[in-house]
């Protein structure tokens, strides 16, 4: 198994992407701390994975819920190996001038400021161990927007770019960052993406996808395993797109 021996913690971990992650790793040997706002669901998550993981609520974007996440996830495996920041939100597909400041400073609590939050939390504990592999979930909207997503286009941009200023900073300290660029993926925030969820919406969405088909959480999944595995040691600072040709 790929992760054996290894822990993770996932957030925005109970669905979508993060779901598949957890299944994955879970699958490949790795215990998983699975962090999310949703600790019910979170928990669902621990029952149906086993092999001795952990359900934790967390809202990213404090500082304080972060390092308490942080914490029990240290106190419950005794080292953390892998951190994949997740969880993310988008407003609702719109002119940008449309979007409140309540929801511009949301977005970018939750999909930016939460990194920094995580990196003061982890990065610490990593540098005493020696290395550490940090993943980040930007997307293919920073690499190739799309119209009425303004805002969170460029969260997803600084994500992306964040990952590979981090990658530079911590690789004398044997820390690998990358990132993910999905394409959109049939998860909970494929409807504030399109604006109103309709068929008419998906097949306009899909034939933007050369492969023709929108991302799954197993995609995500394949592709999180191998950058936070063993396998990708020498990979850091990559921006990797799952995006079935979205952005050629």
């Amino acid at each position: 198994m790929r992760l054996q021996g290894k822990t993770a913690l996932v957030t925005g971990a109970a669905s979508g992407f993060g779901k598949g992650i957890t299944e994955t790793f879970a699958r490949e040997g790795a215990r998983v701390a699975i962090v999310d706002l949703n600790e019910t669901a979170a928990g669902a998550v621990v029952k149906e994975i086993g092999n001795g993981a952990i359900a934790l609520r967390c809202d990213v974007s404090q500082a304080a819920e972060v390092e308490a996440a942080v914490a029990a996830t240290l106190k419950a495996f005794g080292h953390l190996d892998i951190v994949v920041n997740n969880a993310g939100v988008s407003h609702r597909n719109q002119p940008m001038l449309d979007v409140s400041e309540a929801e511009f400073d949301r977005v970018f609590a939750v999909n930016v400021k939460s990194i920094y939050l995580m990196a003061r939390a982890t990065i610490p504990h990593f540098r005493a161990r020696g290395g550490g592999v940090m993943l980040n979930v930007g997307s293919t909207a920073g690499l190739r927007p799309r119209p009425g997503l303004a805002w969170y286009n460029a969260s997803k941009g600084a994500v992306n770019l964040l990952s590979k200023s981090m990658a530079v900073e911590l690789a004398p300290d044997n820390i690998r960052v990358n990132a993910l660029a999905p394409v959109a993926g049939d998860t909970p925030l494929l409807a504030t993406f399109m604006g109103e969820d309709t068929p008419e919406k998906r097949a306009a969405f899909k034939a933007t996808i050369p492969l023709g088909r929108l991302s799954t959480p197993q995609d995500i999944a394949n592709a999180a395993l191998y950058l936070c595995s063993d396998e990708a040691n020498f990979i850091t600072g990559v921006v990797l797109e799952v995006d079935g040709g979205r952005c050629i």
